[in-house]
């Protein structure tokens, strides 16, 4: 068949790459001219050098399976694209937790008994919640929050631990965190497999991850992108569906692969009968992500990433050392999820909780960036929309119903079973 696939995120190169090898002429259309959604390569200058930045500073995990078989798949080396660690949640005083390089989930286990920082106490609540996460076979009542799953858990381990895991994953606080989906995330990372809690860490903008090398293989097969081309209508027709892009195109089958509100406002022109599939699709309440960039010439951190002791007034929750990843040397990217503000009083809480709690007072703000609409906030009994919208048209994308938050592995798992759902 002939597949229209609107945007170029990871889920919709996900879903191009699968739908040709099922045999479908499948076309992107992308509004922007470089590829990866929320997930791209931001290009800057800085002391009148280019530099690429990424939209938001997004760090893997070794359970996100699809997303690595895809990249392997289509040539990326995982050994040159990341740095791969152990889960490890060290603060600049050297606290925390640090997992040896052990099977799962003996190695969960040790690195909860030697936190350093915690009391015995701190641990063993620890090991009691988890062991009750697992009895309970990673299940808990739709409406329960991540607080609620943590009730009796010592202050200093849900501070040093579940706090900053559950604002990562799922990008939401962890009073208004679905628990539901956070248990999923932390029997697949912690308990599930070997390595699946392994951190990595780009070495490479995240455009240049998969969304390049996907486009780069679509093209080998005859399916150049369309980049910079904004998909203005769609239509269903008697043969198929009429896509209104710079000219009208006709074809088979139109699969939504844009944020959910662009994908709202195309079907909601389309003349098709969706009302509740667009209900869901506009209910969906967003959280901002924000990365400041900043800079010092000495500027160097004990390990390439750090976690931080996060309030109101000094904002980020991780701070990555791009020159131990392959990036100019004394470049640090402040992670900020479920940001609140504007940019500007962003830019200078980061830069004195980094003078505070990193002793780095000379850094130099490079560039902040606010993207609005990163993910949708994932609480507790949320109903999201499904990948079918209509007869011959489908959606994909983070948000689509799913075990998962709003993560890389959530929208390339979706964009596959679409593509693979094309009849």
């Amino acid at each position: 068949m002939k597949v229209a696939i609107v945007g170029a995120g990871w889920a919709g190169c996900a879903a191009a790459v699968e739908a040709t090898r099922l045999g479908h002429q499948a076309t992107i259309f992308e509004a922007a001219r470089i590829p990866g959604g929320r997930a791209r390569r931001v290009s800057a200058t800085w002391s009148g050098q280019p530099l690429d930045l990424d939209n938001g500073q997004h760090i893997m995990i070794g359970a996100y399976a699809e997303t690595l078989r895809l990249m392997m798949e289509l040539g990326v080396d995982e050994s040159a694209s990341f740095l791969r660690l152990p889960l490890t949640m060290q603060f600049p005083d050297g606290n925390g937790l640090t997992l040896p390089n052990w099977p799962a989930p003996l190695d969960a286990l040790a690195g909860i008994l030697t936190a350093r920082g915690w009391s015995w106490a701190d641990k063993l609540s620890l090991l009691k919640v988890a062991l009750g996460w697992q009895l309970g076979r990673f299940q808990c009542p739709p409406g329960q929050s991540v607080a609620d799953l943590c009730r009796g858990l010592a202050p200093r381990a849900m501070a040093a631990l579940i706090e900053p895991l559950c604002v990562s994953a799922l990008n939401t606080p962890a009073d208004r965190a679905s628990g539901q989906v956070f248990l999923r995330v932390m029997r697949d990372s912690l308990f599930a497999q070997s390595g699946g809690s392994n951190l990595l860490l780009p070495r490479r903008d995240l455009s240049a991850l998969l969304p390049d090398a996907a486009l780069a293989w679509l093209a080998a097969q005859g399916s150049a992108p369309r980049l910079g081309v904004r998909v203005q209508a769609i239509a269903a027709t008697a043969a198929g569906w009429t896509v209104s892009a710079s000219c009208p195109e006709a074809f088979d089958r139109v699969l939504l692969a844009c944020p959910p509100h662009e994908a709202a406002r195309l079907v909601a022109g389309s003349g098709v009968a969706a009302d509740a599939w667009l209900a869901r699709a506009r209910g969906l309440q967003h959280e901002a992500l924000t990365t400041v960039y900043a800079h010092s010439p000495d500027a160097r951190l004990g390990q390439p990433m750090l976690a931080l002791h996060a309030t109101a007034s000094e904002p980020a929750q991780f701070v990555l050392d791009r020159g131990q990843l392959g990036g100019p040397t004394g470049l640090l990217a402040f992670v900020i999820s479920a940001s609140v503000g504007d940019s500007a009083t962003l830019t200078q809480q980061v830069l004195a909780q980094a003078a505070r709690q990193l002793g780095l007072d000379a850094l130099q703000a490079v560039q902040t960036i606010v993207e609005k609409r990163a993910t949708f906030a994932c609480t507790p009994g949320l109903q999201r929309p499904a990948a079918d919208v209509a007869t011959g048209l489908l959606a994909c994308g983070d948000y689509i119903a799913g075990p998962y938050p709003a993560t890389l592995e959530g929208a390339v798992r979706s964009g596959l079973a679409a593509a693979r759902c094309l009849r």
